[in-house]
């Protein structure tokens, strides 16, 4: 499995995953900008994601859906705060309504920093740390609840077959 750890912090309210990839940080920072690339993963294998609008520039927005296995969708949103390819990037994100308008929910905020590392031999690797900065105690514990914990995991354990199918060798 891609994802190495994960760490639950309820005193700093974060959720943080560790993955490593056989792939240079600026080939799985491709996962990330590209979105035909990002809807292959973001998301658990269940639930797909379809991404409408996706720039990384800063103060621009995402907006995806994702569909679950009866056809259901939960539609979300990103405003991007930060980007320094291929180290990293940050973004708010919440949940919208079927046409794409922000619900109430407070925004989490994400962290994403890749950095190499050197894999079995001397093979240039990733280790991508994901930081989710939740509001609150209580919305850290809904995410827990909605599966994001197992979610992000499956997701994140779908990048090694985009990088594979995109040329890089394990």
């Amino acid at each position: 499995m891609t994802v190495i750890s994960t760490v639950r912090d309820a005193e700093h309210l974060t959720l943080t995953f560790v993955a490593e990839f056989a792939a240079p940080p600026e080939r799985v920072w491709q996962v990330w900008e590209d979105a035909r690339q990002l809807e292959r993963w973001w998301g658990p294998p269940t639930w797909p994601a379809t991404f409408d609008e996706h720039d990384l520039s800063v103060g621009s927005r995402s907006a995806y859906y994702m569909t679950g296995p009866e056809g259901e969708k939960a539609h979300g949103w990103w405003e991007i705060v930060a980007v320094d390819p291929p180290r990293g990037l940050a973004f708010d994100e919440g949940l919208s309504d079927d046409d794409g308008k922000p619900t109430a929910d407070l925004p989490a905020r994400v962290e994403v920093t890749l950095e190499p590392v050197s894999l079995d031999g001397d093979a240039e690797g990733t280790r991508m740390t994901t930081v989710n900065r939740f509001v609150s105690v209580e919305q850290l514990e809904q995410m827990m609840q909605m599966g994001m914990e197992e979610g992000m995991r499956l997701a994140m354990g779908q990048i090694d077959a985009i990088l594979i199918s995109e040329g890089v060798k394990r």
